[in-house]
């Protein structure tokens, strides 16, 4: 195997879209996203589009962003809403 293999862990965003699917974004990589018609593909699929860009970054020397999820939260808010 040529070079050295690192591993990186990257927040992924998983949506199931209205119209079928689910779109996968990833903040720390601006313009990175994919799809796949199952959870299960896009979640493979995000792996294959982070290599890409990373390669594409190391290619042109640029450094691969460090992932902080610092500050952010993802998650559920149930709340009550009065109806007028």
């Amino acid at each position: 195997m040529d070079g050295d293999a690192s591993a990186y862990q990257f927040t992924i965003i998983i949506d199931r879209q209205l119209e079928g699917g689910y779109l996968v974004t990833v903040p720390a990589l601006p313009g990175c996203f994919t799809e796949g018609r199952t959870w299960e593909e896009a979640y493979e699929m995000a792996a294959d589009a982070i290599r890409a860009y990373c390669a594409s970054l190391l290619k042109h020397g640029e450094p691969i962003p460090v992932d902080s999820s610092e500050g952010q939260f993802i998650g559920r808010l149930s709340v009550t809403l009065e109806t007028v």
